[in-house]
């Protein structure tokens, strides 16, 4: 088994926390990365959520334990400020991610614009704006939103780059580019950490990219991940654990370091 992991990639939601549980968080999967962080390895906790919600989400589940790193937004990549309580951008990578999504998401203006009509014709799906513009979009259900991708998918051949991340109804449009394997791959270039020495775990769709098997060595999932992610998890290789959210973790770390 592996005992040169230096870096941990988690998902949140679905995967360390475990909505709808109590408690919502595994105590030993939490005790076993305080250990590993202890031994100097790594942990980032790579997620769709925004710094903010993430923030949130770590405070209001009691976390006992903070990541070294956050990848946010399915995109970004952040590291403690020097007062460390705050977070900052780790080097130019998120300049180049607003920079790049900006330029496609002009470019791609009408594949946007078919989307839009798409979904407020044909669904019940609610679109959701920031201060930037539009986002992404939140479906009645899951059935509906694979029904907006089938639509995305063909309206995207025109613009290969121009594509989205998906997790249970929420769907956020992006630059093909980017994505949790992505980020990942960053931060890992940043630390000089190989992929040889990389655990990645998620659960859901947007978790895809770094589970198969190109930015990190050692991909697991919870026994609750869809049928998708256990199936690029077994053919990378990785561990689909027996138990769900934390607790599968804390199964799939001990199975890759004892």
């Amino acid at each position: 088994m592996a005992s040169n992991i230096r870096l941990l990639s988690t998902d949140f939601d679905g995967t360390l926390v475990a909505h709808g549980s109590d408690p919502v968080l595994d105590r030993r999967c939490m005790e076993y990365i305080e250990r590993l962080q202890g031994d100097g390895v790594l942990w980032a906790i790579n997620t769709g959520r925004s710094v903010d919600l993430l923030e949130s989400g770590l405070t209001d589940f009691e976390f006992p334990i903070h990541p070294d790193f956050i990848l946010t937004s399915e995109r970004d990549v952040f590291r403690p400020s020097p007062n460390g309580d705050k977070w900052e951008p780790f080097g130019d990578w998120n300049e180049r991610v607003a920079r790049d999504h900006a330029e496609l998401f002009h470019s791609a203006e009408s594949v946007l614009a078919e989307v839009v009509d798409f979904v407020n014709r044909k669904t019940k799906a609610r679109l959701l704006y920031h201060s930037a513009g539009l986002e992404g979009l939140v479906a009645e259900n899951e059935a509906e939103l694979e029904r907006v991708t089938q639509f995305i998918d063909q309206a995207r051949e025109k613009q290969p780059k121009f594509h989205y991340q998906r997790n249970t109804v929420y769907l956020r449009f992006c630059h093909a580019d980017y994505h949790k394997g992505a980020a990942l791959a960053e931060l890992s270039r940043l630390l000089e950490i190989s992929r040889e020495e990389i655990f990645a775990a998620g659960d859901h769709h947007n978790d895809i990219s770094m589970l198969d098997g190109r930015f990190a060595r050692y991909p697991a999932c919870p026994a609750n991940a869809i049928p998708e992610v256990k199936e690029v998890v077994k053919s990378g290789g990785g561990y689909v654990a027996s138990k769900d959210c934390g607790a599968g973790i804390h199964e799939a770390l001990l199975y890759f370091t004892k």
